[in-house]
């Protein structure tokens, strides 16, 4: 079995691979392609670098307790494996109003945005205790209930899932096709 520290460890480390792709990503491309809404609508893949960081910023709060979301697990209590909670995740949810992107982001303001929340995620990371990871969880009203331990990994994923779609919407939009799935 994985220990905390190494979990950390190896989380952390998936986390600045996924975020940098991301971020690779939005440099590359075009400066009219990544700020062009998707023919069918849809966010841009300046917007969705934008959501990224405002939940990757979430997330940090959470773990740090700066924002006392996170809720102690009854005694005895069982949770699913992360493997489990993520394969049950929807194809498609609907952003809360927090981190829905406004109309008018732009590709730096996002790279900034995105480089902060890093930092940020990854020092909640860091100083997330076993304890507070095992002990503690929060419940989304479409995912269910996630033990702080598991944030990490479900940022690492919404961080790839988010990469996709920005390949998606830039094909798109150079194509001049609709895209599906956010």
């Amino acid at each position: 079995m994985e220990s905390h520290d190494a979990r950390i460890d190896r989380v952390r480390a998936a986390y600045q691979a996924a975020r940098a792709r991301l971020a690779d990503r939005l440099i590359a491309a075009d400066e009219d392609a990544v700020h062009r809404m998707p023919p069918g609508g849809g966010w841009s893949a300046a917007q969705i670098g934008w959501h990224v960081a405002a939940v990757d910023t979430s997330f940090a709060a959470v773990l740090s307790g700066e924002v006392p979301a996170a809720k102690p697990l009854p005694a005895g209590a069982t949770v699913r494996p992360w493997d489990e909670i993520a394969a049950a995740i929807p194809d498609r949810i609907e952003a809360g109003k927090r981190v829905q992107p406004p109309p008018d982001v732009r590709r730096d303001a996002v790279l900034q945005a995105l480089d902060e929340s890093a930092r940020t995620l990854d020092a909640a990371l860091a100083g997330l205790s076993a304890e507070r990871a095992a002990g503690y969880a929060i419940t989304h009203p479409v995912i269910g209930t996630v033990p702080l331990g598991d944030i990490g990994d479900w940022a690492v994923s919404h961080v790839a899932r988010h990469n996709a779609q920005a390949k998606r919407t830039l094909a798109a939009s150079a194509a001049g096709e609709g895209v599906r799935g956010t």
